[in-house]
């Protein structure tokens, strides 16, 4: 769980989560499991919390059924798609999902 300071701390980063969701269409229960996901593993430095955001994105949309590649979420979100594929598996694991085994 997460503090509701925590989004007024992280504003930054949830505005380009949001700006990132909205670009690839996302539905709003994507966007909302991420803000979720995001929040509750937001790390200390600030360098990590993009690829984290990125990985809460793409996480949060696998959870909604709504897929987009580790690409495409890296692109909007402007990482690299090896700090999405680095970092989503455990955010699954961590909120109590079993990340698929594709």
């Amino acid at each position: 769980m997460y503090r509701a300071s925590d989004e007024v701390q992280n504003e930054e980063w949830l505005t380009d989560l949001r700006r990132a969701a909205e670009s690839l269409e996302l539905s709003g229960e994507a966007r909302s499991n991420a803000t979720d996901l995001f929040l509750s593993h937001v790390p200390d430095a600030d360098r990590s919390k993009p690829a984290t955001a990125a990985a809460a994105l793409y996480a949060g949309a696998l959870i909604a059924g709504d897929e987009r590649s580790q690409t495409d979420v890296a692109d909007a979100m402007d990482v690299t798609r090896l700090s999405v594929q680095q970092r989503w598996k455990e955010l699954l694991r961590d909120a109590g999902f079993s990340p698929p085994t594709w």
